[in-house]
């Protein structure tokens, strides 16, 4: 990916409302560059934007346009600043015949906010098998959803991005599918509201980013959400992907989410992605910091 492949794309409306403007990075040596974050809470980075800046920093030191990221694993460590720009090196510890590892921390003001390893690999053949999607509605009969939700159903607004680059729709699950053990607690169809490029690199960062706006909340779900849990601290603690098929980020995509377990103030989330043809392109999964607030004293 390099930095051409992203600075280059001439955005379809005004920057603000362009997903690549969002996670262009600026190229400070050869393996340190520099972004910044303006969507998220007032003086707070989303989460999500970081973890893409970083798989874009991670990519642009791939030298082999074939070698596609197929994993990455991520750790919040602390909040991100969105007035101050963020530094993000990165490690090589590996270019191998058909895998290049890459390690990223990213950087405010001496501290480190995120830290992510992501691995990069060439396709290959072999054995192919998934679970089968879910039987839901198509995305275009149901309503549309600013990212403004009620903090019955869904996200956040504090902790979304810009809803212009996203188009969110929320399936009505009692209305779909049987109350069943293992039912999924969440389902959404996703995808960014404006074309994106064709490198599969930037269609990966793009769904990264989606990936982390729901997966809190989907936490809350078997606890009445986030009314019902106004007294909890809440943050994402770390992001895993698995990246399984070629996709685009700006076609629909069915997120698939569950919450298998929650105890000791954590809560595990996981998602898939489905496209449209019912190919499994990508898992997400996530552990959620949710325990009372703790009194001071």
């Amino acid at each position: 990916m390099g930095t051409a492949a992203i600075i280059g794309y001439v955005p379809l409306r005004r920057a603000s409302e362009n997903f690549v403007d969002r996670i262009t990075l600026e190229r400070i040596d050869r393996d340190i560059f520099s972004g910044s974050c303006k969507a998220g809470a007032p003086q707070q980075a989303f989460g999500g934007q970081v973890a893409a800046q970083s798989l874009v920093a991670a990519g642009m030191t791939v030298d082999d346009p074939a070698r596609m990221v197929h994993s990455l694993h991520g750790y919040f460590l602390r909040p991100g600043r969105t007035a101050d720009p963020i530094v993000y090196l990165v490690d090589r510890p590996r270019d191998g015949g058909s895998f290049s590892t890459r390690r990223v921390t990213a950087v405010q003001y001496g501290e480190t906010i995120f830290t992510m390893s992501a691995s990069f690999a060439i396709y290959d053949d072999g054995p192919d098998h998934q679970f089968e999607p879910p039987n839901v509605p198509d995305p275009e009969s149901l309503p549309k959803l600013p990212l403004e939700l009620d903090s019955e159903n869904h996200v956040h607004s504090a902790d979304a991005p810009d809803e212009r680059l996203l188009d969110l729709r929320f399936v009505e699950l009692d209305a779909t599918l049987p109350p069943m053990p293992g039912r999924p607690q969440r389902i959404a169809w996703v995808r960014a509201r404006y074309p994106l490029p064709d490198d599969q690199r930037i269609q990966a960062c793009a769904l990264t980013c989606f990936s982390d706006l729901s997966l809190v909340g989907t936490a809350l779900e078997a606890h009445g959400g986030r009314e019902e849990n106004s007294d909890l601290m809440l943050a994402s603690i770390d992001h895993a992907m698995w990246f399984h098929a070629p996709f685009r980020a700006d076609e629909w995509l069915l997120f698939v989410q569950n919450s298998p377990v929650a105890g000791n103030g954590h809560g595990l989330t996981s998602g898939i992605f489905y496209n449209q043809e019912g190919r499994l392109v990508a898992t997400a999964a996530q552990e959620v910091l949710m325990r009372r607030r703790r009194s001071k004293g």
